[in-house]
């Protein structure tokens, strides 16, 4: 057994655990110098060949912004044989992906959730994270509270509004399913086909919010926390594939295992980045005139970032469990007053009927075949299963760090079901508010004006709470959760990848942090002034589609793993 000097700040398994032997020393393949004043203590090849990539891209995206956004956009129609004037070609990046591959997301999204519900009901389920005297190393509040900051912040206040509404009356033929529109030609109120609107628009919110994403990020965690704290490996996502490569996770395979795994983390966190960036930048044009556009989204996100930086400096316990426990306070008083202020008994009606649709259409959702809504199906669902996927190893590593002394049977109850329910509830209280402004006003909507007149997504938070009192208020929260959510994930992110780049290793030099919290806005930055919003999501489904098998492979690995733990018992 290894002690925790060499463990870097792993702690031991405390208890019975079934510990792996193995001639490996946590860092022995780093590279430790002093680079001027700083300390450097890296992983080799891990972290020069991510460093370099991502170096190479950032300045490819800025130097050939036209080539770059071409390349992850597709090109304009009349460059192209054969397409229509005023048309879009999608030959982008993205558009090939999603719609080659989004049966493959589809299918890998139900493997997770059925594996970690097969985890809540076996004999599995009882083996603890860290050994079988393990205690809790946080209390549920401040778990709870991480890992919403670090998992889904941005996307509830960007999707929250948006998502709902828009596939309440999508007028561009992707509807969920096929499900009737209740808005006529001419944008007249079809009062027959509200309600089955209402009921599949949070259905299919529902579906992206639910078990699906959760059970990505509770696969990769589970791997990351029953590998290292009761198996005594390092920290790192090779170390999950010890039980089917065995000492091969040393070399070459682990290494290209932990560099997918940088790329994945940094390009999903730069596409949440820029997705903050631009919501915060819509608030401030709509509530105090602040100019919408390229310039300003980059000049927030290196304000930002620098913001980071500091919450970097402060490390774990006094920068983001304290902004993610503000943050969490915030976000539910901004959630209690959207509530009551649009109608308590009609939305929480919505949200019990929204979690029977969602129950009752899971199961169509998830199929991959057989469906005409492409629309959907690879538009929003393909590019969120590769969103969740790329965010897995950055949220997995996160909630590992964080979930020590959980029963595995605990922790998936709640990284899966608990989250899924407050999702749901987030999205009925923020997109039945919306709906219902929808209805009750028709044309004079805002949130039509913005969602399904003209596609302005960055806007719709802003524009359901312009239905409400308090507007410039709770506009400005809104404002400061997108902007201290931004802070969370950039500072968890840089210190998960610092983890991985440093072999293992907890307690690596804060430098090294600061530096990839720099690269991660820089990537933000490169990928908004190279094509925008497809960009980013161009680049999250890339390296979330390789990176969806390695999840995959996880699963097994895991079962080998606790199969050992339960004989010990």
């Amino acid at each position: 057994m290894t002690d925790e000097t060499n463990n870097q700040g792993i702690p031991e398994p405390e208890g019975a655990s079934d510990i792996i032997e193995t001639d490996y020393d946590i860092g022995q393949d780093n590279i430790e110098t002093q680079v001027g004043p700083f300390p450097v203590d890296i992983h080799n090849p891990v972290f020069v060949i991510s460093a370099l990539s991502v170096i190479l891209f950032v300045i490819y995206a800025l130097v050939a912004p036209t080539q770059a956004g071409n390349f992850f956009s597709g090109v304009d129609a009349s460059a192209v044989e054969g397409c229509e004037p005023g048309a879009f070609c999608d030959i982008g990046l993205r558009a090939f992906l999603t719609s080659t591959f989004d049966w493959f997301f589809l299918m890998a999204a139900n493997v997770f959730v059925l594996f970690c519900l097969l985890l809540v009901v076996t004999p599995m389920g009882s083996v603890r994270l860290g050994g079988a005297d393990a205690t809790p190393d946080y209390g549920y509040v401040g778990w709870f509270a991480m890992l919403f900051a670090a998992g889904m912040g941005i996307g509830l206040m960007f999707f929250g509004v948006l998502e709902p509404a828009y596939y309440f009356g999508t007028p561009w033929g992707d509807e969920p399913l096929g499900v009737v529109r209740p808005f006529a030609e001419d944008g007249t109120l079809i009062e027959a086909n509200v309600q089955e609107a209402r009921r599949m628009a949070l259905a299919a919110t529902s579906y992206h919010w639910a078990l699906h994403p959760w059970a990505i990020y509770a696969v990769v965690a589970l791997s990351l926390a029953l590998f290292s704290y009761n198996k005594g490996l390092p920290l790192s996502i090779r170390s999950a594939f010890y039980p089917i490569l065995g000492d091969r996770v040393w070399g070459w395979w682990g290494h290209a295992i932990d560099t997918l795994a940088v790329f994945a983390t940094l390009f999903g966190l730069a596409t949440s980045l820029g997705l903050g960036a631009q919501q915060a930048n819509a608030g401030l044009e709509f509530i105090y005139g602040v100019p919408n556009n390229i310039t300003v989204q980059v000049i927030l996100i290196i304000g930002i970032t620098a913001i980071a930086l500091v919450s970097v400096l402060r490390g774990l316990d006094g920068g983001v469990k304290v902004l993610s426990e503000i943050n969490m306070v915030i976000a539910m008083v901004l959630l209690v007053f959207v509530l009551f202020a649009a109608g308590a008994t009609a939305i929480l009606g919505e949200f019990f009927s929204g979690i029977g649709a969602y129950f009752q259409e899971v199961i169509p959702l998830s199929n991959p075949f057989g469906r005409e809504d492409d629309g959907y199906r690879e538009g929003w669902t393909a590019f969120y299963w590769a969103w969740w996927i790329s965010w897995s190893p950055f949220v997995g590593m996160f909630i590992a760090r964080v979930s020590r002394g959980r029963t595995v049977r605990e922790f998936i109850i709640c990284v899966l079901i608990i989250p899924s329910l407050v999702c749901v509830f987030w999205m009925a209280v923020f997109g039945g508010a919306a709906i219902n402004d929808m209805i009750a006003n028709g044309a004079d909507s805002a949130v039509k004006a913005n969602v399904i007149d003209s596609y302005v997504p960055e806007l719709s938070l802003f524009a359901m709470l312009d239905s409400l009192p308090f507007t410039a208020i709770t506009s400005t929260i809104g404002i400061v959760l997108v902007i201290v959510f931004f802070v969370t994930s950039s500072d968890s992110g840089s210190l998960v990848i610092d983890t991985i780049t440093a072999g293992g290793k907890v307690d690596a030099p804060v430098p090294q942090r600061v530096f990839w919290c720099t690269f991660e806005g820089l990537v933000a930055i490169a990928l908004l002034i190279g094509g925008g919003l497809t960009s980013l999501q161009a680049m999250v489904i890339s390296t979330g589609l390789p990176f969806t098998l390695v999840l995959l492979l996880m699963c097994y690995a895991i079962w080998k793993g606790l199969l050992a733990e339960r004989k010990l018992r």
